[in-house]
């Protein structure tokens, strides 16, 4: 599909299955593409009856980028983070949400099930405070609360979310990079194939390589700050999935979060970390489909 003009910027967004069929609408975490969804997960989506609305958010993939804000400091942006600082960004969580909205509203659709990996997480826990009547069901997975009494991984996790390859613009070097910081939150408990990877991060490199939009991603989620009052108000059914092996956002993140949800159902899951690779996809899909099915 085309880009589509919505909420006043340009975003790319991709379909899978029947515009007649249920919609879904799922959305990625900081700096990844829809390119990171699994295929087979899309699949298992569509087969039982879904329609999949996947786009690129802002300042990442093949949408919009920000960069007239100009570049961000990073030593500095993560200074501000540790010291609980004002930051500075070119806009916060809730304009990811408007965006969403504004994509449903393309497709004509008044109501979906939301589901959020990451910053998405934090993306569709804001939408379904914000417009509970738009959501019909929400999951997040491996995300936040945004409690900022809960640590962030380890400094050395924390520390790789803002670093840069050792040269920028070779792609090898990227390559190489994002595998040092894929084994460093990936899942322990799943295969990691680096060949794989290593492919899947070039043709990502390929698509759009942003590292500033990462930057203004990473500055946008830190000014939203807590939602834990915010999710006190979410009213739509709500499933938290975690990792129970997930060093970049610990497992007290997910408890947090549920913990705040009025009637919210957590899934635990051994040997997952912060991502969806071997086989996680299919399994979380799964449960995805469960949850709402026993909605019905």
């Amino acid at each position: 599909m085309p880009h589509i003009q919505a909420n006043g910027i340009e975003i790319y967004v991709e379909t899978h299955g029947e515009p007649s069929a249920t919609p879904l609408v799922l959305v990625r975490g900081l700096g990844s593409q829809i390119i990171s969804w699994p295929q087979s997960m899309l699949e298992h989506l569509v087969e039982q009856g879904f329609f999949v609305i996947a786009a690129d958010n802002r300042d990442a993939g093949l949408s919009q980028k920000f960069d007239d804000f100009g570049p961000i400091d990073e030593e500095e942006l993560a200074r501000q983070v540790e010291q609980r600082l004002p930051i500075n960004a070119p806009y916060d969580v809730t304009a990811f949400c408007d965006d969403q909205f504004a994509v449903m509203d393309h497709f004509d659709i008044k109501a979906a099930h939301i589901f959020g990996v990451s910053m998405g997480g934090m993306i569709v826990q804001t939408m379904a405070a914000r417009c509970p009547a738009r959501v019909l069901s929400m999951t997040s997975v491996m995300s936040s609360s945004g409690n900022p009494d809960i640590p962030m991984g380890t400094p050395e996790v924390r520390a790789l979310l803002l670093a840069q390859p050792e040269d920028p613009n070779d792609r090898d070097s990227v390559i190489a990079f994002t595998l040092e910081c894929d084994r460093a939150w990936g899942s322990p408990g799943y295969p990691f194939d680096a060949a794989e990877h290593a492919d899947f991060i070039g043709r990502a490199y390929d698509r759009c390589w942003t590292p500033e939009g990462v930057k203004r991603q990473y500055a946008a989620v830190r000014s939203s700050g807590s939602r834990t009052d915010m999710l006190k108000t979410i009213t739509a059914p709500s499933l938290i999935i975690h990792g129970l092996d997930d060093t970049l956002l610990q497992p007290e993140h997910g408890r947090d979060t549920a913990a705040n949800i009025p009637g919210a159902m957590l899934v635990e899951i051994p040997g997952m970390g912060h991502d969806l690779h071997g086989g996680l996809g299919d399994m979380i899909a799964g449960h995805v489909i469960r949850f709402i099915d026993a909605l019905a």
